[in-house]
Order: structure tokens, then C-alpha cells, then sequence
């Protein structure tokens, strides 16, 4: 593929995939390892199938040190289905739960969790407009809540938590959807990651749960089917018809980050291409991030120059220069570039250039 046709697409999700792993499936998207089949046609009961499961859990469990205690799960329904199967496998003792809203899915999640038990926002930034990650420790928590959840990267406002909160014996749940495998975590400070696959592990309709295993099989028995994390680890996330082609896609980007260094070396490249950017804005007379330093996102960099209609200028002017999705999400407007994995440094220095241009045209209406 001649790489001038594509453009540096800063989306929030759906997101910007490698573009070798992407021109490798091509490759084989007709015939995959000699099957005379797609892995969209293939069934997920066949030994062709079972081998890319394995090996992307496999893959991903060396990637993020997953420890043996933990179930790996890839379901679907995306991280919103998550906020209702959380609550209702994890509220098994109290039915309480404590929420840090950090963001509008955190919001959600609190929301959508309170209608199957007793949700407590222990802290929130939205008098502040999300532009911070409140502190929260130990004993902001209830003692003898079930668990507690956060949203550790925020892909609207542009924030990420710069420490894991410390909730003692309750279990830590975490949305990474937008942060996965962007930087290395502990898993084992977490009762249950989950994630959509959309942001840096591959195209939308598969979601990841990694969960410790003492947490499973307390669903209620009214709990439907589907939305047991138990009857999804116990059937290896083949109960029904899994997402197989974006699993294969996900494990052959789980291959990917093997070779070229792993998580730590990621991390490395996020935090540069993060910098830069943000250096740019700081110094700048006419952009602005609006985020607390500390409390600033690697993969979604949020920023507005002031003037709603020199912001719509600003992004339709971009699209011309080959720079997609720039607008902010339409609840705060502005600004953001969503600079993921995938997303190399000749985006990040293709974007600055435009932005020194659009400030000296732009002089003074800022």
C-alpha cells in the first residue's frame, strides 16, 4: 500500500491501527495459514481457531505479567456492558460499592452500576469539569464494600490517574479501555481490569476482562447467562460465538509488541510523543491544555485555543492537511489528539507543524 493515501488519524475510538499488522491480514484475509479460509469464515471450534486464542491470551498474558491467579476473558459488549457485569458479579457480600467519577464513563459506570445495589461516589472532579484526578486514599472508602472502581485514562477530558488508589482488602476494579498496554501496570493491585479493544489493541468487538479468580461465581442466580464472568472463564470465552476476527487482529498486535520490546518500550515512546506535544502547547501563545499537569492523559491530549469558532477552523483546516479527528467530543468541544500506540512520531511532529502554521495565520483572533 502506498503509504501517501493514508492520513494520521487522531480518533478517539475506533483508533489508528498498525499499519504492517494491518497489510500482514490483508495478506491472508482470504486464506489464512494455508486453511483456504478466512478466520471470519473459520469456525471457533477449530483447531485453526483454538491456536489464535491461545496464543493471543498467551501472548498477552506475558505482555502485561498477568499472574496465574487471573482469568483472561475476551468478551464482547464493549466497556459500557462492563459497567452492568461488574455489578452484578461483584456486589456479593454488602451490595455496596464505591465509584471515584473522574469522567462521563466513569459517571456511567457509577450509574448504571446503582441500579443493582448501593453506589457511593467516594470523589469526583465534575465541579471542575473533569480537569483533575481527585486524591483519594484508604479510608475514603467504605471498609466493607464489595469493590471499588475507577476509569484509570479519560478519553473526553484528556486525564489519567498518576498513581492506583490504595483501597486496602476491597478489590480494585479498573476500566483501562483507552490506557491498555500503553504503559506497564501491576495486575495484581487490581480485582478486575477490563478494557474495550478499540483505543490500542485492535478493532471494536472485543472487549478484555482480566480477573481474579476468587472473584468469579458470585453472581446472582437470577443474573442472565451471558453477563456471568464465571460461565465466560469456565467455557475458555467461547460460551456462544466469540468476536473471532478482531481477537485475531488483537493477537497478531499482541505480537507485534512482543517483537519490538514489549510494554516498557511502548511506554518509552508514549511518554516522548506525549511530551513533545505538550511542550508545544505549553509554550504556545494561542493553544492551551486545560488538564492539571500531573493529571495528563499520554493518549488523549485535550486543548482549545479559546474561541469556539477558531476551534472549528482550526480541525477543518487539519483535515485538509491529511490530520483526521481532531475535534474535541462534542459534550466539551475544543481540541484532542488521541495519540495511541499505533499513532508514530511523524504524526506528533506533522501535527505541530500545522499548529505553528495555524498560529501565525491566525494571529491575535485567538
Amino acid at each position: 500500500m502506498d503509504n501517501r493515501e493514508r492520513v494520521f488519524n487522531f480518533s478517539a475510538g475506533p483508533s489508528m491501527l498498525p499499519l504492517d499488522v494491518m497489510e500482514s491480514i490483508a495478506g491472508s484475509l482470504t486464506n489464512y495459514a494455508g486453511s483456504g479460509q478466512s478466520v471470519m469464515e473459520m469456525s471457533h471450534r477449530s483447531k485453526e481457531f483454538e491456536a489464535i486464542m491461545n496464543d493471543a491470551e498467551t501472548n498477552l498474558r506475558e505482555l502485561l505479567g498477568i499472574p496465574e491467579n487471573y482469568k483472561v476473558m475476551f468478551l464482547q459488549g464493549g466497556a459500557t456492558l462492563q459497567f452492568s457485569m461488574v455489578a452484578l458479579n461483584l456486589l456479593r457480600k454488602t451490595k455496596k460499592a464505591d465509584y471515584v467519577v473522574t469522567g462521563a464513563w466513569a459517571k456511567k459506570a457509577a450509574q448504571e452500576a446503582a441500579k443493582f445495589g448501593d453506589i457511593r461516589i467516594a470523589a469526583t472532579s465534575e465541579q471542575s469539569t473533569f480537569t483533575y484526578i481527585p486524591t483519594v486514599k484508604r479510608e475514603d472508602f467504605r471498609g466493607d464494600a464489595d469493590y471499588v472502581h475507577i476509569t484509570f485514562n479519560n478519553t473526553i477530558y484528556g486525564t489519567h490517574y498518576p498513581y492506583v488508589p490504595d483501597t486496602g482488602d476491597v478489590p480494585l476494579v479498573c476500566d483501562m479501555s483507552s490506557c491498555i498496554l500503553s504503559e506497564e501496570i501491576d495486575v495484581s493491585r487490581y480485582g478486575l481490569i477490563y478494557a474495550g479493544a478499540q483505543k490500542n489493541v485492535g478493532p471494536a468487538g472485543v472487549t478484555l476482562a482480566i480477573m481474579r479468580e476468587d472473584l468469579l461465581g458470585f453472581a446472582p442466580k437470577s443474573t442472565p447467562t451471558y453477563l456471568d464472568y464465571k460461565i465466560h472463564a469456565d467455557n475458555g470465552s467461547m460460551y456462544n460465538t466469540p468476536p473471532c476476527f478482531a481477537i485475531f487482529v488483537a493477537g497478531e498486535v499482541f505480537k507485534k509488541i512482543k517483537r519490538e520490546g514489549g510494554v516498557a518500550a511502548l511506554e518509552k515512546a508514549n511518554n516522548e510523543k506525549a511530551k513533545k506535544l505538550y511542550d508545544f502547547i505549553d509554550g504556545s501563545a494561542m493553544f492551551r491544555c486545560p488538564v492539571a499537569e500531573k493529571d495528563r492523559s499520554l493518549m488523549n491530549v485535550v486543548f482549545v485555543t479559546g474561541d469556539e469558532g477558531l476551534d472549528k477552523k482550526f480541525t477543518q483546516t487539519a483535515k485538509a492537511e491529511g490530520l483526521y479527528n481532531l475535534a474535541g467530543h462534542r459534550s466539551i468541544g475544543g481540541m484532542r489528539a488521541s495519540i495511541y500506540n499505533a499513532m508514530p512520531m511523524a504524526g506528533i511532529d506533522k501535527l505541530i507543524g500545522f499548529m505553528k502554521e495555524f498560529e501565525v495565520e491566525n494571529r491575535g483572533q485567538a
